[in-house]
């Protein structure tokens, strides 16, 4: 290994620190929301809410976690909502005709996992900016999974596979579980392999890391195959909590897959954050949800809340980032 390779690969120690101060702001983030609820709400701290909360973030954290490898290379993956869209339709329809739950869950991850490489063969083959590959992808699944369906929703799953979504086990909601597996292995992926030091400085400077001798293309194509085996992931949390399949039930999930990304701390730019920050921001964009609907505030009001955060936080972000430069 280059002396180069060595440099590009390991961030500067100053970088990891300032992830760390970073990750300490958005904690105590948190936990003033959690405070200011407490006080407003009689409901927030009751046992079934916090479940509730914890249910929700994992949710979006399967979606974001693979989200933030790509983010991490400078990417961006905008097709992650109708990748989980058309996957649980495909998934549903499997159990439906076999019977096996089994099947059906290999089907949707598959299926997730082949329109994520899909897309990093967009980028890094025919060299298409991920924002538009994964734009145009957005609308080709949207048609597919709407032509699939042709206006049908599936329904009735078997209650063992139910149990994935919807279970319990020692008092804590099983995605709960799976979500504490997968932050793990995210967070040794990224932090303590050789493929995830990789992965940040391609996002740090892709010309000196292809210089440095990093298969820069192949690690492109596993963050895109990963980000869509994630959705593939929550789609079948998804339809084990819905215990249903319809067309349109990845409209609403790009979106805060993405604001929990930038919540927690990864940059648009690449080459800095964590896997374990978007596991806060997940946290703190539900909560902040949570907390409008407990306090009754109008839908309508939402969307321009979640906004707002998201906007403030990728300022807040650049301004520390600059001022530790």
């Amino acid at each position: 290994m280059t002396d180069i390779t060595k440099e590009t690969m390991m961030p500067p120690r100053s970088f990891l620190s300032q992830d760390a101060i970073q990750l300490f702001y958005r904690l105590l983030a948190a936990l003033l929301i959690c405070a200011v609820l407490a006080v407003f709400s009689d409901s927030f701290l009751s046992l079934g809410n916090i479940l509730n909360v914890l249910r929700q973030a994992s949710l979006t954290f399967f979606i974001a976690s693979g989200l933030t490898l790509v983010v991490l290379t400078a990417g961006l993956d905008l097709s992650v909502g109708a990748n989980v869209a058309l996957s649980a339709c495909i998934a549903g329809t499997v159990i439906h005709k076999t019977g096996s739950p089994a099947l059906g869950i290999l089907t949707g991850l598959a299926c997730g996992g082949i329109v994520g490489l899909l897309n990093g063969i967009m980028v890094t083959a025919l060299r298409i900016p991920s924002f538009i590959a994964t734009y145009g992808m957005l609308w080709v699944l949207n048609g597919l999974t709407y032509w699939y369906m042709a206006g049908e929703t599936l329904h009735g799953f078997p209650a063992g596979f139910r149990q994935i979504g919807s279970g319990y086990l020692f008092g804590l909601p099983i995605p709960v579980y799976l979500l504490l597996v997968f932050l793990g292995i995210g967070t040794l992926f990224a932090q303590r392999t050789i493929w995830g030091q990789e992965i940040y400085a391609i996002g740090a400077n892709p010309v000196a890391a292809r210089l440095s001798g990093i298969p820069v293309a192949r690690r492109l194509l596993l963050v895109y195959a990963v980000s869509g085996i994630m959705a593939g992931l929550a789609s079948i949390i998804f339809l084990s909590r819905l215990n249903s399949a319809e067309a349109d039930i990845g409209e609403s999930l790009t979106l805060p897959a993405i604001a929990a990304v930038l919540i927690g701390g990864t940059s648009l730019f690449g080459g800095v954050g964590t896997v374990f920050g978007t596991f806060i921001g997940a946290l703190i964009l539900t909560l902040v949800l949570n907390g409008m609907n407990l306090l009754s505030v109008s839908a309508n009001w939402q969307p321009l809340v979640t906004g707002i955060i998201v906007i403030l936080a990728v300022w807040l972000d650049m301004k520390t980032r600059r001022r530790a430069q």
